[in-house]
Parts: structure tokens; sequence; C-alpha cells
């Protein structure tokens, strides 16, 4: 007798990546693309890799292609991109290596910052994405998620020199925009006002102009919402509407200090 769990799942057809393959995959692209590791030392290791990370590649998207025979010419136009990929890698890079005092050296914002690491699997990811291959951007992205704590869609654009600092906690949605010179702190939200399901392909994301500093837990919703170039966005803000160019928008809190004398018993607590 069949299972009825088994029946329901079998009457659907689904193509998917295998999770685990995909991990492996983006963390040895990742390496790959700039070099990481005594191995690759050896240009022939190098070359090496990259035919390795091809056939991985296309395995990867026959599994999730319903017409395979896509997918050779996939793999190469991703491969083909992957030299201007790295030119926009490398000025975000340099962008936090220039703004950000506690790093210490090239090195260190490659493998140690996952601001960085999430900014260069998006930019991966979006490619993949922009040529309409199904699931496994998606996958890719989730990925990086739940690694750092940075949420990117792969198919949000995302302009030049943009700079992620810290990162927890940061979404950025499908249909945002991003601009050029851009950099936002942990926990800001880009994201959309609450839209039906029809609407799906509506812009239902914010777009944020060039030269914008975004600082922790702002969060900034819907797609008509426009940050104007060079504005600065404090922490803690809530804004769905636009606003113009070269503003400063901050959240104004009252702090109270009182004398904790007239408490009965100390405030003791545990984080």
């Amino acid at each position: 007798m069949i299972h009825p769990i088994y029946k329901k799942n079998n009457s659907k057809v689904k193509k998917l990546p295998d999770k685990i393959k995909t991990e492996i995959w983006v963390e040895d692209l990742f390496y790959w693309l700039f070099s990481i590791g005594e191995s690759y030392e050896d240009a022939d290791f190098f070359l090496k890799k990259e035919k390795q990370l091809k056939d991985d590649l296309s395995g990867l998207l026959n599994s999730v292609l319903i017409y395979t025979e896509n997918t050779k010419a996939i793999t190469e136009d991703f491969f083909s991109a992957l030299e201007l990929i790295h030119s926009w890698l490398e000025a975000d890079l340099e962008t936090v290596f220039n703004f950000d005092p506690a790093a210490k050296s090239r090195s260190e914002v490659l493998v140690a910052y996952p601001g960085f690491f999430a900014i260069a699997v998006y930019r991966l990811s979006n490619h993949l994405w922009k040529m309409g291959v199904p699931v496994l951007p998606r996958l890719i992205s989730e990925y990086v998620h739940s690694k750092t704590g940075i949420d990117i869609h792969p198919g949000a654009k995302i302009g030049e020199r943009f700079f992620i600092d810290h990162g927890t906690g940061v979404v950025i949605g499908e249909t945002s925009v991003i601009g050029n010179d851009v950099k936002i702190y942990q926990g800001v939200t880009l994201g959309a006002l609450t839209v039906s399901k029809d609407k799906a392909e509506v812009k239902r994301h914010p777009t944020i102009e060039n030269k914008v500093i975004i600082y922790a837990n702002a969060t900034i919703l819907g797609g008509n919402t426009i940050i104007g170039k060079e504005s600065v966005i404090g922490g803690n803000v809530w804004i769905t509407h636009s606003i113009p160019p070269k503003s400063l928008v901050y959240h104004k809190s009252e702090i109270v200090i009182k004398n904790k004398d007239p408490f009965p018993e100390p405030l003791n607590f545990v984080i």
C-alpha cells in the first residue's frame, strides 16, 4: 500500500537542486573568484577548479531546468560574466576597506566580513536570476541569509560600491532598487507594504538613490517610496513616503534618567 503522504508528494512535478551541493558550490566559487588559499598560487589549480565549478553548476542547472539543453549556454554565459562581476566586487571590497576603520586589510574583508560575502553572493545569484534560472538563485540567497543574517532577494537591483556594515537583520526585497555608493547598517529593512498576490509583478519595494546612508534598524516600505540622493536616514525610523534629495531623517526620542533609590529592590535581569 502506498503511503498517502508519499502519494501526495509524488503527484506534483518537482525539479529541485541539491541543497548541500549548492552550498558547497557557492563557497567554492567565492574562494575561486578571489583566489583565497595557498592552492591558488598554482595557475593550473585555478583552471582545474574553474572546470569543476562549471561542471557543478551544470549539474545544479539540470536539476531545475525543464529544457536541460539550455544548461551549457547558461553555464558559459554565467562564467563569461564573472570578469565584470569580479570588477564590481573589487569596488565593493575597496569601499568596505576605505569606509570601515576596523578593516585592517583586504584579506580580512574577504574572509571575515559577512556584509561583503552577502553582497558578493547576491551579485552572483542576481545574474542567474536575470537569466531566468528558477529556484537556484533563491536557494543561493537563502544559504547566505542563514549564514550571515542578511536577506537580499536575488531580484533586487543594486548599484556599484555597495556597503553593508555589520549586517545582521538586513532585509532587501525583490523589487528594491539601490543606486551607487549606498551604505546601510544592521537591521535595515527595504520592504513592501501589504499587497495582494495578484500584484506580485508590481514594484513593491523602495528605491534608494545614489550616496544614501541608512542607519541601524530603519524601515523603509513601499514601491512608490523614493529616498532622494545624498540623504541620511537615521536609526529606528519608519518611512512609507518619498524623501527629497539631501534630507536628514531621524527619529526623535526622549531619554529619561531617574534616581533608582525609590525602587524597593534592584532591577536584576539577564540577557
